[in-house]
Order: structure tokens, then sequence, then C-alpha cells
């Protein structure tokens, strides 16, 4: 599907969030949409206006990704993982206002990702196509968009080896099948790809997966390895590893994240109790961890040998909050409390001490964020996906509050 799309850079910025806040209609998503819109309009009309090729060239850089060293915009094609974050944060920018230039700006960015579809050679299809195509379903109906969720989901579940259980990272010489914590994050795609088509396959897929993931990622104390590798043949594990971590015995903060959030996701779309313990574990590692700062937003890597100096990584505190307010709607009591204690400290740290300040960083919402420490690469920077797990957290933050009529 050819489309002529102009794409133009949106600049996002986000007033300070704060829990203690006491102003008119606090925690609403009213209130947030009124208070940000003043900011975004003056963003779109004085910051970067990013000008590309017109022609719906698949090779053209469009998305923004971080900021580059020479604090230059990094701007990456639809091939990178981060690609459908920014459509992902235009269309909960939708979802907040309810203003149409939000859905028009975010389809923009939505169509050129569709060439994914039948990419085959990467495990990342939910985090590119879940934010972009599986929102602009959510929000028009247009089953075009619904066709290209169920094919991205096909080619996902091409990676699947049943004798391993699970899909397969990475294509690289390094290790014969590596999986990767984050790839819980695309599991998503598949459940929603059974619930749309009623074919069992792609939910039977997801949930060996995180079963297998369960069973060989983590440590008695429920922190996770990065990477696992197993031998395609028999099953077995071959190693355990990191790859973004400080070293393979480490707990890389962002891996956390991932791990909380996805088998927080997939409690959701089974409600099997044991994938419920499993985020509960989870997020007890992450809120007891010895070493983690008062404010919440960890290091890079827990056990990151240079703290009190190493870089925090404000795009995992941003994942944690979001599957926090999630998980808390699945608990009760003392578990619940804690839970949203823990979100609403982190989302008020986010928006006081590690968002941008007003027209800089191009608008991005969040500064302080590690991406791959080990390999010199956005240390210290903003990054898309830490924007968009943010503004999910606020509005599933928002919700929560609507529901429990809290003031």
């Amino acid at each position: 599907m050819k489309r002529s799309i102009k794409l133009i850079m949106l600049c996002l910025v986000l007033i300070s969030f704060s829990s203690c806040n006491h102003t008119k209609k606090t925690d609403s998503k009213l209130s947030e949409a009124e208070n940000q819109l003043d900011l975004l309009v003056k963003s779109v009309d004085n910051n970067f206006n990013g000008k590309f090729n017109p022609a719906t060239d698949t090779l053209v850089a469009f998305a923004p990704r971080s900021i580059n060293s020479d604090k230059s915009l990094r701007l990456v094609k639809s091939k990178d993982w981060c690609s459908g974050f920014f459509a992902g944060c235009l269309w909960e920018m939708y979802e907040i206002t309810g203003d149409k230039k939000w859905e028009e700006s975010a389809l923009r960015f939505t169509l050129p990702i569709e060439n994914q579809k039948f990419n085959g050679g990467t495990h990342d299809m939910g985090f590119k196509i879940m934010p972009s195509f599986g929102k602009a379903y959510q929000f028009t109906d247009d089953t075009t968009y619904r066709n290209i969720l169920i094919q991205a989901a096909k080619t996902l579940c091409t990676r699947f080896n049943p004798t391993v259980g699970c899909i397969k990272s990475w294509d690289t010489n390094k290790w014969k099948y590596p999986v990767i914590i984050d790839n819980m994050m695309n599991l998503e795609l598949l459940f929603w790809a059974t619930q749309q088509t009623g074919d069992s396959v792609y939910y039977n897929i997801a949930v060996t997966h995180a079963k297998t993931t369960m069973k060989n990622h983590f440590r008695k104390d429920y922190s996770s390895y990065h990477v696992v590798d197993y031998d395609p043949e028999t099953g077995n594990v071959i190693q355990k590893n990191t790859h973004q971590g400080y070293a393979d015995e480490s707990s890389w903060a962002r891996g956390q994240g991932w791990a909380l959030y996805g088998f927080t996701m997939v409690y959701r779309e089974t409600h099997n109790k044991i994938f419920l313990e499993q985020a509960k574990n989870v997020a007890s590692y992450i809120l007891n961890f010895p070493g983690m700062p008062e404010d919440l937003i960890p290091y890079w890597d827990y056990m990151a040998p240079d703290i009190p100096n190493a870089p925090r990584d404000a795009s995992a505190a941003a994942v944690t909050a979001s599957a926090l307010y999630e998980l808390s709607s699945y608990v009760q009591n003392t578990d619940k409390a804690i839970y949203l204690k823990a979100a609403n400290k982190i989302m008020n740290s986010l928006s006081t001490k590690y968002s941008s300040a007003p027209g800089t960083n191009y608008g991005f919402i969040l500064d302080h964020s590690t991406g791959h420490k080990p390999g010199n690469s956005e240390i210290d920077v903003p990054i898309i996906y830490s924007d968009y797990y943010y503004l999910e957290a606020l509005i599933r933050k928002t919700n929560i509050t609507k529901s429990n009529n809290v003031k």
C-alpha cells in the first residue's frame, strides 16, 4: 500500500505531573490535556520541524528515537525496533485529548510502518506494530489496520520453535537460539490475534513462550537474565548471558521492567494465576531491591559498579510504573496499595526530576534514559519508548483514579 505522506516531526512537551499537586481537576485526563496542549502547540510551532522525502520510500528515516551524541535528533527507519513508539505517543495524546489533530498526526507516522508486517527477521513485531497499527485499529475500527495486525502476528509466529518453546529473538552467530526477556512484550500481538480471529495458534505460542521464559530466565530472587541461549535441536539451555546489562549475573534495569510488564500482560490475557504470581514476585524484587534509589528511578543496572554515579534509566522506570498500575488492578488490599504508591512515586519523580525542560530536547517528554550502556549508545538521553510508556502510565493512573472516584 503506497501512499504519499509528508512526514513532519511533532514535538511533545509534558508539564510536571505529580500525585501531590492540588490543582483544579487534578489527575483527570481533561485537566492534563488542557495543561499540556498550550505547551504542545508552542513546541510544534517553535521547535524542530523535520523535512523528509514525501515519497513512501521505506528506506527514509522518519521516526524520532533519541538524540545523538552531537545533539542532533536521531531518526530511524521502519525496520528499527523503536519505529512505532512515536506514532504510539501521538495516539496516546489523541486518547487523552480527543483532538482530531493528534489522530491525523498519528496516522502519518503509523502508515510507513506497514511494510514491517512481512519482516520475519525480527522478534520486535509487537514493539513496532501494537503502538502504531494496534492503536490505529483501536481508535478508528478500520479493518485495513486489523488485517495488517493479523499478518504481523502470522509473521511473528514463523520465529517460534516448538522444541525450544520460545520465539527466537535475534539472528546472530553469537548465540544459537537467543531469547531475550524483552520478547515478553511482543506476546500481546499474538493474544490480540487470537481474540480477533478465534485461531488459538497465536494464543498457544504466546503462553508456551511465557511458560518457557518463566522457567529459564529467572533466578531464585526473581531477577531476570537478559539472554538465554537454547539448542534449537533439543531445546536445552546452553548459556545465560547479558547483552545490555553490566554482567551476566547482574540485573539490567529495563529487563526487570520488561519482565514485570510482560507477565502482568500475560495474566490479563490468560487469567492463569501462575503468571500473576510471577509478576508479583518480579515486582517484589524491584521494589525491595536494597540499592534502589529513594526516588525509585533505577540505575541502568541494579549492580552497576559505579553506583551512585552510574546513569539512571527513566525508561525502565516508566515501563515499571505502567506495569504497576495494571498489576494493582489484579490484586487486593495491601498489594494494591503498595503498587499504587510505588507507581505514583515513580511518576512524580519522572515528571519533576527527569522531564525535559519545555522547548528543549526536540520535544521529548522525558530525559535521562539509558539505552545500551555497554555499547556506549543512548546514555543519559531522551528515548522515545520512555515517553510512550510514561504516557501510558499517565493514562492508566487517570483511569484508576476515575474508576475509584478519587478526587
